[in-house]
């Protein structure tokens, strides 16, 4: 589960969990306020941010603690995730881009569910099937 935030908002409908390997925690958007609170109060500075490239989908964080460092197998899990919340789901190799957690912002005036991106790294993997999704996940928040 995220962390409560007594300061701010509720924490918004549409915010899956995953569990990988390793016991890495990765949360996922499915609604545009669940995205822009996924990424940007969920998020943190070292966290890896992850959306599918040119399409609509959910974005989704993988959370890095200050002491580890995500290897290819987990960043590939976890890009996955974001090709499987994406329009491009059925599609077979997706492009997917990724950036750390403190380079996600939202300009002013857009739409909830949009944000800016720097610094992205393009990450490119085929969507996991629905069994390998449902043993990652661990509920909706």
């Amino acid at each position: 589960m995220p962390p409560s935030d007594r300061s701010g908002p509720s924490i918004p409908a549409g915010i899956l969990e995953y569990e990988l390997p390793d016991g890495w925690q990765v949360f996922a958007g499915k609604t545009d306020g669940a995205n822009d609170y996924v990424s940007l109060r969920l998020a943190k500075a070292n966290d890896r941010w992850f959306h599918v490239r040119g399409m609509p989908g959910g974005h989704i964080v993988l959370r890095v603690p200050p002491d580890r460092e995500p290897d290819r197998a987990t960043i590939e899990r976890a890009a996955g995730l974001a090709a499987y919340h994406s329009k491009a789901r059925a599609g077979g190799v997706v492009a997917v881009s990724m950036t750390l957690g403190q380079h996600v912002s939202k300009p002013r005036g857009v739409k909830p569910g949009t944000v800016e991106i720097r610094k992205e790294r393009v990450v490119k993997v085929r969507p996991p099937s629905d069994d390998e999704v449902a043993a990652m996940r661990r509920g909706a928040v």
